[in-house]
């Protein structure tokens, strides 16, 4: 592992960006934060552009690469493979390459990039931002990402294991973890997934959770349905960029 690593993450709060900060936690890894301005379209700025050509958040800079020259790695998958790789030769939260165990770590680390992120994030799009109500598209994604929830549901009930895969938590949980813990605001109740329900109060209980998740500003877990009154004044102020950057995206 390299000496004094030279770490900057460019990140939101969001429940792609924590799980990069709840990474380097866990790992105890030094590391600067830059907090990207999605209120300015920062993520779609020439400079940021330069280290994420997809202009999405997180992403990481290491100039701590052996070659001497800063590495930029984008997507978050991505970000935590190249973390454990680099940063974790005690397996802190991952497992031996080459083992079973870190094939399995790399599905369920998937399964979140290429399922419960993407549905969970359209679940939330038509609830909270869409300019209009279309049931069809709230429907659809809520209740696919309630399909998901069940296949973790039943893969914790079938294993027995605290964590996704074995006895640790490794980047497969700290991928799923933000997600998870906002199930309510894409009208997902986490009650009907007691297993799951269990595995995000466990994985709060860690200390690198509990720094991480605050990165780069306070992380809530909250029913939106208790305070309808706030949760449409945060709903309405994300709405406004969310529309501002699709109109920018389609130029």
């Amino acid at each position: 592992m390299a000496s004094q690593p030279d770490l900057t993450l460019y990140t939101a709060q969001t429940p792609n960006g924590i799980k990069i900060s709840i990474a380097l936690e866990e790992l105890g890894l030094p590391y600067k934060t830059h907090v990207i301005a999605f209120s300015t379209n920062e993520q779609k700025s020439p400079n940021f552009v330069a280290i994420n050509p997809n202009g999405r958040i997180p992403a990481l800079t290491d100039n701590s690469f052996p070659d001497g020259k800063p590495i930029h790695l984008f997507e978050s998958g991505s970000i935590l493979q190249y973390l454990v790789s680099r940063y974790d030769p005690d397996h802190k939260i991952s497992y031996p390459a080459g083992t079973r165990e870190s094939y399995d770590v790399n599905s369920w680390l998937f399964f979140q990039n290429a399922g419960v992120g993407p549905m969970q994030g359209q679940a939330n799009h038509f609830a909270r931002y869409a300019p209009e109500k279309i049931q069809y598209g709230i429907d659809r994604y809520k209740n696919e990402t309630k399909r998901l929830y069940n296949v973790l549901e039943e893969h914790l009930k079938k294993t027995g294991s605290e964590y996704l895969v074995g006895d640790r938590c490794t980047i497969a949980d700290i991928s799923l973890w933000g997600w998870v813990a906002s199930s309510a605001w894409a009208g997902v109740q986490i009650d009907e997934f007691p297993n799951l329900k269990a595995w995000r109060d466990r994985m709060l209980a860690r200390p690198g959770v509990e720094r991480g998740r605050h990165v780069p500003s306070p992380h809530k877990i909250a029913d939106p349905e208790q305070n309808k009154e706030e949760a449409e004044k945060h709903a309405a102020e994300a709405r406004k960029w969310v529309l501002e950057g699709m109109k920018a995206d389609a130029k």
